[in-house]
């Protein structure tokens, strides 16, 4: 039989390490909000964008709409796949006439705050879309096609009058991409368990996920993947203590340097967000790492010079799985049809 004062020693061991515990978890929470802050649970305001609903509406419609590419095969949805955390689970999408893209799409709306540049290598402004930079490989529609295609489908012109109102030719590629950047603004995943934990609530992540969370900021992870978006904020080179295999790193594959041509940008990339990532495999520009366990003791040895142990590849992962929101559910639109006279595709 347990003495009493057994019980009792016990009894005042717990009560001593509550407070211990209660601290430890305090100071890593404050120190998490200097590094992180969480996804709003409302819409951004994008800079003279203002978003309406018939505004939000259009670029549904848009955003789901294959008729912008030549084929009338390819939306945006096809390699941003909502249903997929706003992927395609391909190592690299499938363009016009079956071309396979460069790099790999990762989820690059859903659920962040948008950033200011579109793709790995930061091509060009987001709200470019895939037209102003011609890329055949994707959508394969030039940028004058695109107005042209959607004033050849008479219901549209009733829907951006009302999404641009007093605007006498409403139809125009700019204005495609404001109702497209509307709409995916509203595409935010809140409420992960990491966001509820940065706004006070102990328990949302499991002991495992603290201590990820811990062995993250600790390993120096944080130091590129941070903010809101825990990541997709800056750029980086891929392999800046020790470069991966060609397979991760081909060497054909300059980064950066292919946009701005200056030779420090070689292998250079965008820091993508980590936001949803147990949704959105494979990782990395090339799609190469199905396993996200890999793809972290892939960035110990490349990025921080660190060879991870099991358990912290365990633990690390444990956390980026509390980067999993909300998921936003989209009605599929119903889009105007075309009619005799719209453009026809082009396959």
């Amino acid at each position: 039989m347990v003495s009493n004062t057994a019980v009792v020693l016990l009894s005042v061991g717990c009560l001593l390490t509550m407070p211990a515990l209660a601290l430890a978890q305090d100071d890593l929470m404050a120190k998490a909000r200097q590094q992180f802050e969480p996804i709003p649970t409302a819409a951004p305001e994008l800079p003279g964008n203002a978003a309406t609903p018939a505004k939000v509406e259009l670029g549904k419609m848009l955003y789901f709409d294959p008729r912008l590419s030549a084929s009338h095969i390819i939306s945006c949805n096809s390699c941003h796949n909502l249903g997929l955390g706003d992927a395609d689970a391909q190592s690299t999408s499938i363009g016009h006439r079956w071309q396979h893209g460069s790099q790999c799409a990762h989820g690059a709306q859903c659920g962040i705050q948008q950033g200011p540049v579109l793709g790995w290598p930061g091509q060009g402004p987001r709200a470019a879309g895939r037209w102003a930079d011609g890329q055949s490989v994707e959508m394969a529609s030039p940028e004058a096609h695109v107005a042209e295609q959607l004033k050849g489908v008479p219901g549209y012109g009733d829907a951006f009058a009302k999404a641009f109102p007093g605007e006498p030719d409403p139809i125009t590629l700019a204005n495609v991409q404001k109702a497209i950047a509307a709409f995916e603004a509203t595409l935010i995943t809140p409420n992960a368990p990491f966001d509820r934990f940065l706004k006070g609530e102990a328990g949302a992540q499991s002991p495992a996920q603290k201590s990820g969370l811990t062995l993250f900021m600790d390993k120096g992870c944080s130091a590129c993947h941070s903010g809101i978006n825990i990541g997709g904020g800056m750029y980086a080179p891929f392999g800046v203590v020790e470069k991966p295999g060609a397979e991760l790193l081909p060497p054909a594959d300059k980064g950066r340097l292919m946009v701005t041509k200056t030779p420090s940008d070689e292998y250079v990339f965008k820091v993508p967000t980590l936001r949803n990532i147990t949704l959105t495999a494979p990782y990395f520009h090339t799609g190469q790492a199905w396993d996200l366990r890999q793809a972290v003791a892939v960035m110990g040895t490349s990025q921080l010079g660190t060879e991870l142990t099991d358990d912290e590849v365990d633990k690390i992962t444990a956390f980026l799985a509390s980067l999993t929101g909300e998921q936003p559910k989209v009605t599929y639109p119903i889009m105007p049809p075309s009619v005799a006279g719209t453009p026809r595709p082009q396959p």
